[in-house]
């Protein structure tokens, strides 16, 4: 594990085979010196692997997993400069006492998901809370934010055209004045 704040380049593979997953996991670090942010198996046997370092390092490892990882890579990413709302909230729920509208992304993969968050971050005005990585999902992955509704609007649009880009996209919604009895289940 790596520590979550300050990172700049984040690269991420989605494997469909659990064996190849490990294989590429191994070859990945093997060739670069990567901060592991999470490798593990998920829901759906699938295995995910998040990492990150410098700009040629996560390239290099990068490259190297979808060459092991070949017709059973689901979904991969590489991401330079991501938004610093996004790493903190991989698998993490942060709080924050802003409660004017909620906006949550589901996505088919955990890393749509990620760059739907990212997208929605870059998009301005939002903070992104949550990012849940399928674990009890069926494979699937959803972001939630927090902000004004002109700024919940703008960012859950800017992340629905990142998963679309895919055809990645499950759902979407966005909750204006949310009752303060879902507060506690949501954060």
């Amino acid at each position: 594990m790596t520590d979550k704040k300050n990172i700049i380049v984040l690269g991420a593979i989605e494997f469909k085979s659990i064996v190849v997953g490990f294989q590429a996991f191994d070859q990945m670090v093997k060739v670069a010196p990567i901060h592991i942010i999470d490798a593990r198996t998920i829901s759906a046997g699938k295995y995910l692997i998040i990492f990150s370092g410098d700009v040629a390092s996560v390239e290099y490892a990068y490259k190297t997993g979808i060459e092991t990882g070949g017709t059973h890579v689901i979904d991969k990413l590489f991401l330079p400069q991501v938004h610093e709302d996004v790493i903190p909230a991989l698998g993490e729920t942060i709080t924050t006492e802003d409660w004017d509208t909620i906006g949550i992304i589901e996505t088919l993969t955990i890393v749509s998901g990620i760059e739907s968050a990212d997208s929605a971050a870059k998009s301005g005005g939002v903070k992104i809370i949550e990012i849940r990585l399928a674990n009890g999902y069926g494979g699937k992955s959803y972001v939630k934010m927090i902000g004004k509704l002109d700024d919940v609007q703008a960012a859950v649009d800017a992340g629905i055209a990142k998963a679309k880009e895919k055809n990645l996209l499950g759902m979407q919604t966005i909750i204006p004045q949310p009752h303060k009895e879902i507060k506690p289940f949501f954060m």
